[in-house]
């Protein structure tokens, strides 16, 4: 995990779609799950997850968002991607009720990914930057399973959402119709992720909203550089600040995540 990772078990495909390419890293076999990076990029935490999930019975789906793929998120490297993605069009870092134009690609890639897989569809899982955007993808019908860990977006609003509230009102009725809820992870004391967005969630979907709160006490006290003295606090639920260990309330997490995947695409 000090190590940069050379994801060579993962198959890097340049894949095309809406006049917009990008490198998407897969790997497996059976339903499609595509999982977005944190900041700085898929760093390898995230790769040890689309391993897990991948190792459980599913097609891992990693698209190259921001940042060097594989690389261990450094501090002095990991801010310049940040400030990038911060001013980029593709995203909205700030200003509440509307998604990041990415999320469009994303449901692109998974009506692909669904084509490509077996399964009845697809699932999604959002950390940090992109988290929001698993919510925004419900929207594509053949998107059956979201997870937001530690969503940050909007950056200047704790209690925001980043999703338009047309687009809201969408996904909860499909929640609704469909008996689907979104799974959710932070840790208390996450400044990026406060109390106030998960109300905000809970607000706005009812009990198909599923959040899942962790102690400070329960996160990895050394995580790479970037986390450590750029973030500065508990956040990544499932990747940079995961313990993996028995008994470990983080791993708990990954395997309800695991679980939940599960019983949406597999069971």
């Amino acid at each position: 995990m000090h190590r940069d990772d050379p994801l060579d078990d993962f198959d890097a495909r340049s894949i095309d779609l809406q006049g917009i390419r990008k490198i998407v890293h897969v790997s497996g076999s059976g339903p499609a799950v595509i999982i977005m990076p944190e900041m700085p990029g898929i760093s390898p935490q995230v790769a040890r997850f689309g391993r897990w999930v991948r190792d459980a019975g599913f097609t891992t789906f990693m698209p190259s968002l921001f940042g060097r793929d594989g690389a261990v998120p450094q501090a002095e490297e990991g801010t310049a991607v940040f400030k990038r993605a911060c001013v980029s069009t593709e995203f909205h870092a700030f200003g509440a009720n509307a998604a990041s134009p990415v999320t469009s690609w994303l449901r692109a890639l998974a009506r692909l990914a669904h084509d490509e897989c077996t399964g009845p569809g697809v699932g999604a899982i959002g950390m940090c930057f992109t988290a929001n955007f698993a919510l925004t993808m419900m929207l594509e019908p053949s998107m059956l399973a979201a997870v937001v860990s530690q969503p940050s977006l909007p950056l200047d609003d704790p209690g925001g959402l980043e999703i338009a509230p047309e687009e809201l009102a969408n996904v909860r009725q499909r929640l609704e119709q469909e008996n689907l809820t979104v799974l959710a992870y932070r840790f208390a004391g996450d400044p990026f992720c406060r109390a106030q967005r998960f109300a905000a969630y809970s607000h706005a979907l009812g009990e198909r909203f599923i959040g899942r709160v962790l102690p400070d006490s329960a996160a990895n006290p050394d995580p790479p550089p970037f986390f450590k003295h750029v973030i500065g606090s508990p956040h990544s639920v499932l990747t940079a600040h995961l313990i993996d260990e028995t008994g470990q309330p983080t791993r708990a997490a990954r395997d309800e995540v695991l679980a939940f995947l599960t019983d949406r695409l597999l069971a």
